[in-house]
């Protein structure tokens, strides 16, 4: 049964199940990949952006998914038109996957309000902030087939010792669509987002932090980690 994505609106379950199951799929093509990503980090003199993206693509395009062929456009590093699959039922799905490799804390991750369905509702600077995002929630192509946008973000953890990176952890999130806006992210002072690193008197576009504590706060399976030398991939539900 192939659903009408609009009707996740009255089916808030079935949307999270979406999601969940999408979340599986990138964290599970990332694990089978990670002993070459860890090759890639300590080998390529790229810069760590590029190499992450390389490595998210890479690992999708190995594990394989269903295909549209429709073109999406959008900033994140990886979008894909696909069939979801679940045992009940079936939806087109607009899948962008981000990706993001810093040293250090790997607790936040920096978003563009270009790469989120949801409402960024958070303070700043003592000022209560209520920014849409500019993903549809459920995309309408040209075909007018619609497709229901699920973001996941890829985080690359790794540490530089004379030259030599080595990645440490693969941090997955899945970030909610903006339909489950009112369960993570209702208020600015029930949020899942910290201030963001742009300057905005400098003219620089919207961008936040979407924090990891606290999106795991609202639901744990969203922020899956894997850790490099780990043989065996431990999911948290």
């Amino acid at each position: 049964m192939l659903i009408d994505p609009t009707t996740l609106t009255d089916d808030l379950d079935r949307l999270e199940a979406i999601e969940k199951s999408s979340l599986r799929l990138v964290t599970q093509a990332l694990f089978d990949y990670k002993k070459t990503a860890a090759y890639i980090f300590k080998n390529e003199t790229d810069t760590v952006a590029d190499i992450g993206e390389d490595i998210t693509r890479e690992a999708l395009d190995r594990m394989g998914m269903s295909r549209i062929d429709q073109r999406l456009f959008g900033k994140t590093d990886y979008k894909r038109a696909a069939y979801l699959f679940l045992p009940d039922f079936a939806v087109r799905q607009a899948l962008f996957v981000d990706s993001k490799a810093e040293s250090g804390a790997d607790s936040v991750a920096r978003i563009q309000i270009t790469q989120l369905s949801m409402r960024v509702r958070q303070v700043r600077q003592g000022k209560e902030l209520d920014i849409p995002g500019r993903i549809p929630t459920v995309l309408t192509l040209p075909t007018g087939q619609q497709y229901l946008s699920t973001t996941i973000f890829v985080k690359y953890s790794y540490r530089e010792i004379e030259g030599i990176r080595e990645l440490l952890r693969i941090t997955t999130v899945a970030l909610p669509n903006g339909l489950l806006q009112q369960k993570y992210n209702p208020t600015a002072l029930d949020t899942v987002f910290v201030a963001g690193p742009n300057a905005p008197s400098l003219g620089e576009e919207f961008r936040t932090r979407l924090s990891f504590p606290l999106l795991q706060q609202k639901a744990k399976w969203r922020v899956q980690k894997i850790a490099v030398n780990d043989d065996l991939l431990t999911w948290v539900d």
